[in-house]
């Protein structure tokens, strides 16, 4: 059972063309960290700490959120959480008040199942005068959730996605979902999910380097993360990377979105290719008494320079849609202690 959070009323959570099956050999995994099972989760010096007085910034269902920051104002895209939208965006000048925009994906592509249903985990970036959205879907062909890509000249769109095949699609290991950017002095690299749980295989995180317009991916998938943990349940997801101090950090969602075992972790990696340890042995983020299961993060800087992290959660007492439960849109400035830079 994962603990509460410390701390929570003063607003502080401190705990607390198309790529397909991977045709040469991924970058090997450093062995795992020993676990000490007597150690609970929370128990040593948490590495980040997150603290906001206002959540949630958007009450309504708005899971995986990720947040651009273009046009001094700032964008945020979501899984859609009815039938009206593919991706949800909304838009605000200061963090606190959104308003909805509709619909930033009017059309799926050709390869995707039809409907407007499931359209998950958006991210996107400005390159080369164009943004670019990643987004997962379920592609006709294979039958599994695969990452697509569209452009718009706007960064609220409408994106549109002419390919006619998935951008990302591990078919051998399940699926690909939940990708995200990242940026270093040599460019742009994508980090993603493959889908392993959908089918009884490995689960992992893996991150590949894009080609300056985003349109290709180059050499092969280097592996960051797999499953190591017992808090972690049968997965990990919704990678999200940073660099500070000199250092590349990770969040991470783990265990079932669900339920309120759902939490994120942490780890620390010596480049957006890793290699990558996790630190410590539980969840950074975990259930309190007013909110559970938060995850979906994606970090991102505003335009005073601050650290956010943009993630979901449900309300306490209402965990699940059958409950009458939404994923609501909350947003935590981020702060990394001595642990994280150890």
């Amino acid at each position: 059972m994962l603990l509460p959070l410390l701390r929570r009323g003063t607003g502080v959570l401190a705990l607390a063309a198309a790529f397909f099956a991977c045709e040469t050999e991924p970058t090997t995994l450093s062995a795992p960290d020993p676990i000490d099972p007597t150690m609970p989760p929370g128990a040593s010096v948490q590495p980040v700490a997150f603290a906001h007085d206002n959540n949630p910034v958007y009450p309504s269902d708005f899971p995986d959120p990720f947040v651009l920051v273009a046009d001094s104002a700032y964008y945020a895209f979501s899984t859609n959480s009815s039938s009206a939208v593919h991706v949800p965006v909304l838009r605000s000048i200061d963090l606190s008040t959104w308003e909805s925009l509709g619909d930033a994906l009017p059309e799926l592509p050709q390869w995707a199942v039809a409907g407007r249903r499931l359209t998950w985990a958006p991210a996107v970036l400005k390159m080369e005068g164009r943004y670019v959205l990643l987004y997962t879907t379920r592609d006709v062909v294979s039958g599994l959730q695969c990452i697509g890509r569209a452009e718009s000249p706007t960064p609220a769109g409408p994106f549109v996605d002419n390919s006619s095949a998935p951008f990302i699609c591990q078919t051998t290991r399940g699926g690909s979902i939940d990708a995200s950017f990242v940026s270093d002095s040599s460019g742009v690299f994508v980090l993603w999910k493959n889908d392993g749980n959908c089918c009884a295989k490995t689960v992992t995180i893996w991150s590949q380097r894009l080609t300056q317009d985003g349109r290709t991916l180059l050499g092969g998938p280097a592996a960051l993360l797999h499953r190591d943990r017992s808090w972690e349940g049968p997965l990990v997801e919704a990678p999200t990377m940073w660099e500070e101090k000199g250092r590349w950090h990770l969040l991470y969602s783990a265990n079932m979105w669900n339920t309120d075992r759902y939490a994120t972790g942490y780890a620390t990696c010596d480049s957006p290719t890793g290699p990558c340890r996790k630190v410590g042995v539980g969840p950074v983020m975990v259930s309190d008494t007013e909110m559970s299961g938060p995850g979906g993060a994606e970090v991102f800087t505003d335009l005073a320079g601050q650290r956010w992290v943009a993630y979901h959660g449900w309300t306490a007492t209402q965990v699940g849609y059958g409950s009458g439960g939404a994923r609501s849109f909350r947003l935590d400035r981020v702060t990394l202690s001595s642990a994280a830079l150890e």
